[in-house]
């Protein structure tokens, strides 16, 4: 890892959601899985998501962002880390709205203030060839999975939906009530999930506002995951548990979640900066993936 000389970085949060901002705007630097993992291990860039700022692709976007999570595997979104990235491009570009491009597509931001940030998401998919699922469910609204025994089970009958990851979302009346930690990795590594998927558990409060806890996948358990924040809110919409607009509750706080006429997530919420760092390729230790 010595080849690679030092690269500057910016660590911020989203809601707790530990994120690590590199621009490499102008190298042709791209990291390996590797090389991602070695620096989420080390204790001076540990992070859940490394946004990675490559050149544009696409005319009239500032950047085209590689997503990867703590273990080397890249995503298709991170709604806190593209905040954080929004917030920085933001202070460079002199502009509160601006595009960039993600693996799920062109994505809007508007920067209000650290506390407001808005990223349109995308549209979400409940094809179970577009999550994707391993098996044809034509209701993605509740799918035949289960954790526990068949006349009790602990966990079952989840929605998933594709909000440029896969997700699963388990309606509970209590989350407390579930050990996460233990059954996060199970269902992640589940054979219905080719690509593996982020597993949620829900508990809808109001009409208005959902309580959620994510296992995310190739991050573990997290304070917040934007991605999932939608993904239940679209959800719960499509079940007809709640309106379409909703705070959503993570164990880092709250962001506000509006599922638009024109199929488009946006979503809402704060960041915040934490220091400027280097990575010194030379010091990382060798981490297997």
């Amino acid at each position: 890892m010595s080849a690679t000389p030092p690269l500057p970085f910016v660590k911020m949060n989203g809601l707790g959601n530990e994120i690590v901002v590199v621009d490499l705007r102008d190298s042709s630097k791209v990291f390996t899985p590797q090389e991602v993992a070695a620096v989420a291990a080390d204790r001076s860039s540990r992070f859940d998501q490394m946004m990675v700022l490559h050149a544009a692709k696409t005319a009239g976007t500032e950047a085209y962002v590689r997503i990867y999570n703590a273990d080397g595997s890249e995503a298709g979104a991170c709604g806190n880390g593209m905040r954080c990235v929004g917030w920085l491009l933001a202070q460079a570009v002199g502009r509160n709205r601006f595009q960039v491009e993600t693996r799920a597509g062109v994505l809007d931001t508007l920067v209000t203030d650290p506390t407001a940030i808005t990223v349109d998401m995308g549209e979400p998919k409940f094809g179970w060839q577009d999550i994707p699922l391993a098996e044809e469910f034509r209701d993605t609204r509740a799918i035949e999975l289960q954790i526990g025994p068949i006349d009790s089970p602990v966990l079952h009958s989840p929605s998933v939906v594709n909000v440029g990851n896969p997700h699963a979302i388990f309606w509970v009346d209590d989350l407390k009530a579930y050990d996460l930690t233990r059954l996060g990795p199970m269902l992640e590594n589940h054979p219905i999930f080719p690509e593996r998927a982020n597993i949620s558990l829900a508990h809808v409060t109001s009409s208005e506002s959902i309580d959620v806890k994510t296992w995310e996948r190739g991050a573990g358990l997290t304070q917040a995951c934007g991605s999932a924040a939608c993904a239940a809110a679209v959800s719960a919409a499509r079940k007809r548990l709640t309106d379409r607009v909703v705070d959503v509750t993570l164990p880092g706080g709250t962001l506000h979640v509006e599922w638009l006429p024109d199929n488009h997530i946006h979503m809402t919420g704060p960041v915040e900066f934490e220091y400027e760092g280097v990575i010194d390729f030379s010091k990382l230790v060798k981490v297997s993936v």
